[in-house]
This record gives structure tokens, C-alpha cells and sequence, in this order.
């Protein structure tokens, strides 16, 4: 029978996919399971639903209607987790505040999103008081407090989000929504020009929940299963967390919200919590590894995707070592942000560390729903042979359809059809995808291009080398070379003669060009990061011109 010529019932329901669905799912299937936020609280998802319900009457009892924007300045608490159903289910729009822009950028994106609200966090009231003048007026606080809102502040402040909860209806009624409402706003953090706003439907974040938690579960390494313990390392303002957490709350896994990042604090509360599941950069990751060996805690059997940029070889041999099951993935903020994770197949968990290390540093095989591409300048398919080099380029359901009101920006993202990431990488027959760069980033030396990520990988397996960070400078003969930036591991030193030396290691193997070769190398303190811990190479490109 055909859709023209079938009959519908008239009293059969539209199933919308919204995120209160994630809700009513996790609640319904784990009603007592546990939503830990620090050592401060303890909830049931009973419990964490009737919050969510006192949250959405007391928000529109301060005005909050259909189509508002709500923005969130927290650090990762059961708090934030609310805002991240009661906002988007009241038909308004969550807007995840980057709590680690500059005071120009954060001015910036509060008034171009614009928010009708904030709820913020006290610690970042001074944020807030310093760009407050600029501020489009009528914005309207609430002040979220651990010590139950006893904060000296010059803001208007309407209310105190505990007060506001404990006086609110826990039977607010959420509206019916269109699946393709508008359910969040954030910001990227690129290295050039300001923030640029992108921005999700109910259909895309809950299509994106289904395909990641898809690829996530099973039996075998990696697997995110209902008898797991969740806890995010990647900040909740930054792509969802990942998204992860509608995924946790849709299964109804215990979940664990450890406040501001401290190493030694993660640590005792992955042991403490019993956490299984996480997800993080890989500079967190080693400061985590490091914090539990201060702490004495034993990591073994944590399970960590490593994303925000590629999971470095020694990085995933030390995670082996101490028992973790660590491995990659590969998304951008415009695309939600999962496109591949790197799970092995099940003939790979007998191989060998140095190859499993391998195909775990690697983004990934693509999720249900997302075609991937590696196309030339005039978007051909390259081979996919493991040697052949493109940009990505990508559709799925849940990519941003541009950025909020930049339509010149969002044009040239979905130039061609497909949106474009700007990262240069290879796929292998087998379908899985390594990143070799940015476009912004690789370097163009003596005709070859050269990958700064493969030689940030390559110095980072000298015993010597903590962190290293490789950009191009100008050259007058070869148009650019190599400069390699590195920290060192405690009172460890090294020449250029042994840096050289070890990579033409590598090009004896045919794994590195000669002309990647460095002809100098800086040792500094620290490399300079954004705000979501990425090496920040245009600040290195300020400090080392030529």
C-alpha cells in the first residue's frame, strides 16, 4: 500500500523526538539509580525528574517563554545536567557558556546569542561584573551557590537556584514541542576571529544520542552499557560533553559530576564511585593517570575516548600499561559532535600492543548515520588506501545547518553540500579514519606537505618530551619548515642533535618525509592551549614569526 493511498488512523499519535523522551526513558528504566554531583549531592533520577519540573516552573514564573535563550555558567554539577533537559523541554533555548573565553569573547557571545537569562555559578560573578556595562540590558541572573547563595555581588540578581527549586511546582507542564525546535546554542573556539554560535534541534540531539550509544554498546572494549559509571572530563559547556550525558541519562547509568577539574579530586572519585566510563583531551587524561598515581588509585578497567584532537601513541601505551581501555574518537563542534569512534574489532584484541596502539590512535570508523568523504581541492574522492590525503567532509543528521546569524560563515561550511571540517586525513580500506591535520596547519616545506600532528606524535615517543607542539615558519628558500616546540619531563634535557636523530628513525621507515625534519627546536614551560585544551597555534605562530 502505498503512502498516498494508506489509511491513518486519526487518533494515532506523532511520535515527536524530543529530548524529554531521553528523560522519561532513563526515569522509567532506573528510577532509583544514582546522580552524584561531588561529595555536595546525592539524587535518584526520581528525584533528578520532580528538580527538572520544579526547574521549568520556576523559570517561567521569571518570565523564561517559548523561544528565549537561557545561558549556564557552571562547572560540571547535577545542576547543569537539569538545565540540560528543563531549558530545552520548555520550548527555550540552552545556551552552554564557554567559562573560559575572554572577558571580550564572553561579552561577545552572551550578547549575540542573546540571552534573556543567565544562571550562573558564583565563582564567575567577577566574569560577569567586569563586562556587565556592555551587556544589552534586560538580561535577568539567577545565582547558582554550593554554600546556598551567601554571595556579595553587584548584579542584579533575581533569585538563588535552590530557593527557587525548593518554592517551585514540581508538576510543571513541559509543552508539546516540534521535533525541530531549537534546543541549544554554543560557541566555537577557533584560533582566528570571534566565537562562531552553532545550534542543534531536539531531532538532531536525540538522532546523535541514538547512533553514538548504538556505536558505544555491546560486549568487548569500549562499551557504554547500563551497568556502567559515568563521568564526563570534558566540560559540559563544550559540544554537550559530547553528548554523552543525554546518552547516560537515556540509559539510565549511574552518573558521576566532579565540579571544577582537579586531578587528585577525579582520581579519588573514579574510585571512590566506582566510574567505568569517561571521555576526555588527552592533556587531561595524563594529568588524570598522574593524579591517581599521587593518590595511589588504581585505574584499571576505566574505559576513556580521547577526542578534541589525536590520542598520542605514548599516551595510549601508557594508558594500556596502567590497565585502561583507552582509545579515540573524532567530531567538531558544528557536528554535535560524534562522527567516528575508534573501537577495535574483535580479531584485533589479539594483536599485539604496538599495532591495537595504532588502530586506537586513529579517529575511527564512522557511526550509524554519517557518511564520511576524503575529497581533493575540487572535491573528488581520494583513494581510500591509507596513503592518500584530503579534506573531510561529512553528512549526518545532527551537523549544525550554520552558524547563528553568520550566513556568509554558514555558506561557506556547507559549501558543495557536504559540511567541511577543515581537517586534512586518510582513510584506510578497512574504513577507518587517521587525521593527519588542519588545513590551517600543515606545513608545505621543499613540495612536500608535512603533518605537524604525526611530528607532534613522533617527539612525543622520546623519552625526554611530555608535550611538543609543531607549527610552520617562513623560509625564504623552502617556504616554510618545521619548528618544534616541547616541555620536557622534569630535569630531563635535550639537544636538537638527538631530537634529529630520532626522527630520522622515522623517515629510515619511510614514515616521515626528510624535509619534516626540524633545524630547531624550542624548550619551553608550557605550550599555550584554548579553552577546551587544544594547542593553541596562533598564539604560537605570534611568538615565533620566523
Amino acid at each position: 500500500m502505498t503512502g498516498d493511498t494508506a489509511t491513518r488512523a486519526s487518533s494515532a499519535h506523532v511520535y515527536p523526538l524530543t529530548i524529554r523522551e531521553l528523560l522519561l526513558t532513563g526515569v522509567r528504566r532506573a528510577p532509583d539509580q544514582q546522580i552524584v554531583y561531588a561529595d555536595k549531592r546525592r539524587l535518584t533520577y526520581r528525584e533528578f525528574e520532580e528538580r527538572i519540573g520544579r526547574l521549568g516552573s520556576a523559570l517561567a514564573a521569571l518570565g523564561v517563554r517559548h523561544g528565549h535563550t537561557v545561558a549556564v555558567m557552571d562547572w560540571d554539577t547535577n545542576r547543569y545536567l537539569e538545565c540540560f533537559f528543563a531549558v530545552p523541554m520548555m520550548g527555550a533555548v540552552l545556551h552552554t557558556v564557554n567559562v573560559r573565553l575572554s572577558p571580550e569573547q564572553l561579552l561577545y557571545t552572551i550578547n549575540h546569542a542573546p540571552d534573556d537569562m543567565i544562571l550562573v555559578n558564583g565563582e564567575f560573578l567577577p566574569m560577569l561584573e567586569d563586562i556587565w556595562e556592555r551587556v544589552v540590558p534586560g538580561k535577568k541572573l539567577v545565582l547558582m551557590s554550593d554554600s546556598g547563595g551567601d554571595v556579595t555581588t553587584s548584579l542584579p540578581v533575581e533569585a538563588e537556584y535552590e530557593a527557587l527549586l525548593a518554592a517551585a511546582d514540581p508538576d510543571y507542564k513541559f509543552p508539546a514541542l516540534d521535533e525541530d525546535t531549537r534546543a541549544t546554542t554554543f560557541y566555537t573556539t577557533g584560533t582566528t576571529g570571534l566565537p562562531k554560535g552553532v545550534f542543534f534541534s531536539h531531532r538532531q540531539l536525540v538522532l546523535h544520542t541514538f547512533a553514538a550509544a548504538n556505536a558505544l554498546s555491546g560486549t568487548g572494549h569500549g562499551c557504554f552499557n547500563e551497568d556502567d559509571v559515568y563521568m564526563p572530563i570534558t566540560p559540559m559547556f563544550h559540544v554537550h560533553a559530547w553528548g554523552v550525558p543525554y546518552i547516560a541519562t537515556m540509559r539510565g547509568v549511574k552518573q558521576i559530576y566532579p565540579g571544577r577539574y582537579l586531578p587528585d579530586t577525579l582520581a579519588r572519585l573514579i574510585e571512590r564511585e566506582k566510574v567505568t566510563f569517561s571521555h576526555c583531551v588527552s592533556t587531561l587524561f595524563e594529568m588524570v593517570m598522574a593524579g591517581a598515581r599521587r593518590c595511589a588509585v588504581d585505574l584499571k578497567g576505566w574505559k576513556v575516548i580521547i577526542g578534541g584532537g589525536p590520542l598520542p601513541h605514548s599516551l595510549a601505551a601508557q594508558g594500556l600499561e596502567a590497565g585502561i581501555d583507552v582509545f579515540g574518537g573524532y567530531g567538531l563542534s558544528e557536528t554535535c559532535p560524534i562522527l567516528t569512534i575508534s573501537r577495535l574489532r574483535p580479531e584485533m584484541l589479539t594483536w599485539d600492543r604496538d599495532r591495537q596502539v595504532d588502530v586506537r590512535c586513529r579517529a575511527g570508523r564512522p557511526i550509524d548515520l554519517v557518511q564520511i568523504r576524503v575529497v581533493d581541492e575540487a572535491m573528488n574522492d581520494v583513494p581510500c588506501d591509507s596513503r592518500s590525503a584530503g579534506e573531510i567532509v561529512v553528512r549526518a543528521p545532527w551537523l549544525t545547518q550554520g552558524y547563528l546569524h553568520d550566513q556568509a560563515a554558514s555558506n561557506k561550511l556547507w559549501e558543495g553540500g557536504w559540511l567541511h571540517t577543515g581537517d586534512i586525513g586518510m582513510l584506510t580500506p578497512d574504513g577507518y579514519l587517521r587525521i593527519t591535520d588542519r588545513l590551517k596547519d600543515v606545513i608545505k616545506t621543499g613540495g612536500e606537505w608535512v603533518s605537524s600532528l604525526d611530528l607532534e606524535d613522533m617527539l612525543q615517543q622520546m623519552p625526554q618530551v611530555a608535550e611538543a607542539a609543531v607549527i610552520g615558519v617562513p623560509d625564504p628558500k623552502w617556504s616554510e619548515r618545521p619548528l618544534a616546540i616541547v616541555v620536557l619531563r622534569g630535569d630531563d634535557t635535550v639537544e636538537l642533535d638527538q631530537v634529529r636523530a630520532h626522527l630520522m628513525g622515522f623517515v629510515s621507515r619511510g614514515e616521515l618525509s626528510k624535509y619534516g625534519v626540524p633545524d630547531r627546536v624550542v624548550v619551553v614551560d608550557e605550550i599555550p592551549r584554548t579553552s577546551v585544551g587544544k594547542i593553541d597555534k596562533k598564539v604560537l605562530r605570534q611568538r615565533y614569526p620566523a
